[in-house]
C-alpha cells in the first residue's frame, strides 16, 4: 500500500503506508539499537566534552533510571525537566522512558509564575533543573518559589506552593538545601532496581503518555500536549528514514531539547537509526554551530529558518568546510524560498528537507522529500507524512476543492492523547472523528503537496478582504535589501485592521517605507500592500526560534493607539 493519490475534486490525503509503524516502547527500541550498534558513536555534546558510544550512552541512561527507581519515581509520575542542552537532558528523556515515567518538558524560559502553573498543571512529583541559564537562574528560582527548601529533606518535599513536589534533583557539582546531585542521583541504584527496570521493560507499553510538551501559544495559558512512546518514536523514525539515515550520519543539533524538534526529530531520529546526535553547545550560536559541523564532519543539520539566516550571514561563513553536510529538516516557521536556495547551495544540504506540523502531531504531518522537484521543495511542506492522513477543510470540516484555502487537519497514530487535564481544550482541538485541527489554513494541489499560507487567527481582515501574511511576507523576501519580514494586522477603526510589516534590512542595506510601498504597488493587490512599516534589528521570539507576531502586534498597537 502506498500513499494515496487525492481525490478529483478534494483536498484529502493519506501519507505513504509501505512501512509499519515501531509499535514498542522507546527503551526497548533502544536497547535493541544497542545491541546491534554497541561501538558506534552515539552522543556527542561538544561544550561539555561527552563522547559516548551506543553502549556507553546506555549505561548512564541506565544508571539514571535506576537512581530513580530507587527515589520512588514510577510509571506514570511526571519529572519535569528544566535548563538548556546538556548530556543530563539527554539521560533523563531515555531514562524516564525506560522506567515509565513521564517527562515534562520545561521551558527554558519560563519565569516563577509559568513555573509553577506548569509544575502544578501536570502534578509533577520531581523536576531535574540547571543551575543557570543565560539570566534564568533556575535554582533561585525554585527557592523563591519553595522557600522551604532550606529546612527541608530533599527525598520528601512538603512545598506549600508546589504540594505535588516530592524532589528537586539539581544538575551542576555544588550542594544546595533541599535538593538532591544529579550526580548522586545516578549513583543510588541497586541490583533491586536493576531487576525493577528490567521488568518494567515488559510492564510498560506502547500506547502508554511518556512526554507532555507545553504548547507556546500565543494567547491564553500553556497546555500540555500528552504524548505517547508511539507517537513520537514513529514521528523520529520516520523522518530519520526520510533523510536517509544510517549508523554512519552524524547530525548537528542546536535546536533546543525541550521542544518536539529537538527530542523528536533530532534525539530520537538519531537513536531509531543509530546515527550520532551531536550537540554543539547549550543553546544556538551561529559560529559555533559552524565550527562544530567542519570538526564533526556532520551530515545533517536541523534549524528553524532564523538559525539558518544567522549561520549564512555570520561574517567566518565562507571559512568553514560544510562539504560533510548533505541533509536536515527545517522546520517551526516558514522558511522564505531565497533562503532554501542558500542552505542547498552554499551549505551544500542538497537534500535538505521541509518539515511542518506542531507539537500536538509529535510534531510533523508533512515532510518533503530529498527526490521531490526542487520547486515542489522549495514552495511547499511537502506532502502527509507516512501513515497519516490529512485534509485542507472548510469551517465545517468538510475537505475543500483542490487549490482552495482552508484549515490543516491531521488523524492517525501521530495525533496526542490529548492536553494533560484538560478535556474542554482537547474537545477544541480534536474532533469527534479523530481529526485534530491545527488553525493554520493551508492548500493542496493535485498531487497532495501543501502550501501553508498563513493561521486562522493570523488572518488580517482588512475591510472585508482576507489578507494571509504569508503572501505579503513572500513578495516582499524579493526585495534585495530585506532580509526578513514579518507581516500581521493591527486594529483599525475604519477598516477593522490595517496590515502592518516589520523588517529587518541586510547588512548595510538601506530603504523607506515609501520605497517599500512603491514596490509593491502595481505588484501585488492593493489592499495587501503594508499600511504601516517598521525597520527593526530583531523580533520577539520564543527559546525554539519561533517569531511572536502577538508581541509586535501588542507593540504595534499601543504605539498606534498612543499617535491617534
Amino acid at each position: 500500500m502506498t500513499e494515496s493519490s487525492p481525490g478529483l475534486y478534494q483536498s484529502y490525503m493519506c501519507g505513504d503506508a509501505t512501512e509499519a509503524l515501531l509499535y514498542e516502547t522507546i527503551g526497548n527500541y533502544f536497547d535493541r539499537v544497542v545491541k546491534q550498534h554497541p561501538d558506534s558513536e552515539a552522543l556527542v555534546v561538544s561544550h561539555q566534552n561527552i563522547r559516548w558510544t551506543y553502549r556507553e550512552f546506555q549505561q548512564q541512561i541506565d544508571r539514571l533510571a535506576t537512581g530513580l527507581l530507587k527515589l520512588g519515581i514510577k510509571p506514570g509520575d511526571r519529572v519535569g525537566i528544566w535548563g538548556p542542552n546538556s548530556f543530563e537532558w539527554c539521560l533523563t528523556q531515555f531514562a524516564t522512558a525506560k522506567i515509565g515515567a513521564i517527562m515534562v518538558c520545561i521551558n527554558p524560559a519560563y519565569r516563577i509564575y509559568e513555573l509553577e502553573y506548569a509544575l502544578n498543571k501536570v502534578e509533577c512529583k520531581a523536576i531535574i533543573a540547571a543551575e543557570s541559564f543565560k539570566t534564568s537562574m533556575y535554582l533561585d528560582m525554585l527557592q523563591e518559589l519553595a522557600p522551604e527548601l532550606n529546612e527541608a529533606d530533599p527525598r520528601q518535599l512538603q512545598l506549600q506552593k508546589l504540594p505535588h513536589m516530592r524532589m528537586i534533583i539539581r544538575m551542576g557539582e555544588a550542594h544546595t538545601p533541599g535538593m538532591l546531585n544529579f550526580g548522586a542521583v545516578c549513583e543510588m541504584g541497586g541490583d533491586t532496581e536493576a531487576q525493577r527496570l528490567l521488568e518494567l521493560s515488559t510492564e510498560l507499553k506502547p500506547d502508554d503518555p511518556i512526554n507532555i510538551q507545553f504548547t507556546s501559544g500565543t494567547t491564553g495559558r500553556p497546555k500540555g500536549a500528552t504524548l505517547t512512546h508511539c507517537n513520537i518514536l514513529n514521528n523520529g523514525y520516520f523522518t530519520a528514514k526520510t533523510m536517509g539515515f544510517t549508523p554512519d550520519d552524524r547530525l548537528c543539533i542546536p535546536v533546543p531539547l525541550y521542544h518536539c524538534f529537538g527530542m523528536v526529530l533530532a534525539a530520537l531520529a538519531c537513536i531509531s537509526t543509530a546515527s550520532a546526535a551531536v550537540y554543539p553547545s547549550d543553546a544556538f550560536d551561529p559560529l559555533t554551530t559552524l565550527q562544530v559541523i567542519e570538526k564533526e564532519r556532520c551530515t545533517a543539520l536541523h534549524g528553524v529558518p532564523t538559525m539558518f539566516i544567522a549561520e549564512l550571514d555570520h561574517p567566518e561563513f565562507a571559512s568553514f568546510d560544510l562539504s560533510s553536510l548533505r541533509t536536515g529538516v527545517m522546520a517551526g516557521a516558514p522558511c522564505p524560498e531565497e533562503v532554501m536556495k542558500r542552505v542547498m547551495g552554499d551549505m551544500h544540504m542538497e537534500h535538505i528537507l521541509i518539515g511542518y506540523g506542531q507539537t500536538e502531531v509529535s510534531p510533523l504531518n508533512h515532510l518533503t522529500k530529498p527526490q521531490d522537484p526542487v520547486a515542489k521543495r522549495i514552495e511547499t511542506v511537502g506532502k502527509a507524512f507516512p501513515r497519516v492522513e490529512v485534509k485542507v477543510a472548510d469551517a465545517e470540516g468538510r475537505p475543500v476543492a483542490i487549490g482552495e484555502k482552508g484549515e490543516i487537519c491531521t488523524r492517525g497514530y501521530s495525533v496526542m492523547l490529548g492536553y494533560w487535564n484538560d478535556e474542554e481544550k482537547t474537545a477544541e482541538t480534536i474532533d469527534s472523528a479523530g481529526w485534530l485541527h491545527s488553525g493554520d489554513i493551508g492548500i493542496m494541489d493535485a498531487e497532495g503537496y501543501v502550501r501553508v499560507v498563513g493561521r486562522t487567527k493570523d488572518m488580517v481582515i482588512r475591510g472585508g478582504e482576507n489578507v494571509y501574511p504569508r503572501e505579503v511576507e513572500e513578495f516582499l523576501y524579493g526585495h534585495p535589501a530585506i532580509q526578513e519580514v514579518q507581516v500581521f494586522g493591527v486594529p483599525d477603526e475604519r477598516m477593522g485592521e490595517e496590515v502592518c510589516a516589520w523588517i529587518k534590512l541586510m547588512p548595510d542595506m538601506e530603504l523607506t517605507d515609501a520605497e517599500v510601498k512603491a514596490y509593491c504597488k502595481g505588484n501585488i493587490t492593493h489592499f495587501k500592500i503594508p499600511r504601516y512599516i517598521e525597520f527593526v534589528d530583531d523580533y520577539p521570539m520564543t527559546v525554539t526560534g519561533k517569531i511572536q507576531k502577538f508581541k509586535m502586534r501588542e507593540a504595534m498597537s499601543e504605539r498606534l493607539g498612543q499617535e491617534a
